[in-house]
């Protein structure tokens, strides 16, 4: 991740998003909410989740506080909330990723003789590589063809996930569901006076002011 562009903003800092009704910050929390365990997937099949969450967006090490992407993925499959719409060559979702983790696995004890969690970062990479460019066979992918799967479901649930949640919004200066408000300055380099100030190249020590609310 690069180094953040919004200095002190805080998406859940209550003068930084004056446009949250009732409704939005109770929707909101709940989402912090979500368990940290999974119950969807097993405790191995998550933790390997994991391991594949790390190396699709890996976060700052130094992060007190980590979005929770797999976490995510297992409520949104737990939940039965879904997309709506699947790929008529993909299984459904719970399942997709059910084969693709115990296929993954498969993968690292083959080439390396250890689970795919317990992998450093270049194995693991080297095998997601294989898999979004279709070069990994075998009958435990079942049939399930890897370039859309690491399109169509890793890459967009690990994303879907981490945009999802506050920490993402506030390191890229978004407010958030702006409700009942509504966002009203909409064209390039513009923004709503409540939006986040980006410390442009020069402009740090401004922004920073600007986000934390220091006249």
């Amino acid at each position: 991740m690069t180094e953040r562009s919004f200095p002190g903003y805080d998406v859940l800092d209550k003068r930084d998003t004056p446009s949250w009704n009732d409704a939005t910050r109770d929707a909101i929390d709940e989402r912090l909410k979500v368990p940290r365990e999974p119950r969807f997937f097993s405790s191995d099949e998550f933790a390997t989740l994991e391991a594949v969450c790390g190396r699709i967006l890996p976060q700052p090490a130094d992060r007190a506080d980590p979005v929770p992407i797999a976490a995510y993925v297992d409520a949104k499959i737990f939940s039965g909330q879904l997309d709506g719409y699947r790929f008529d060559k993909l299984p459904p979702q719970g399942e997709a990723w059910r084969i693709g983790l115990a296929a993954l696995d498969h993968e690292a004890r083959d080439r390396h003789g250890a689970r795919f969690r317990d992998l450093g970062r270049a194995d693991r990479d080297g095998i997601l590589r294989d898999m979004q460019q279709g070069r990994l066979e075998g009958d435990h992918w079942k049939g399930m063809p890897l370039k859309l799967f690491f399109t169509k479901r890793v890459v967009h649930d690990v994303t879907d996930a981490y945009y999802g949640h506050p920490t993402a919004w506030s390191e890229i200066g978004f407010g958030g569901p702006a409700s009942p408000r509504g966002y009203v300055r909409m064209d390039k380099n513009r923004r709503d006076p409540w939006e986040a100030a980006e410390g442009k190249p020069g402009e740090e020590e401004r922004a920073l002011k600007e986000n934390r609310h220091v006249v």
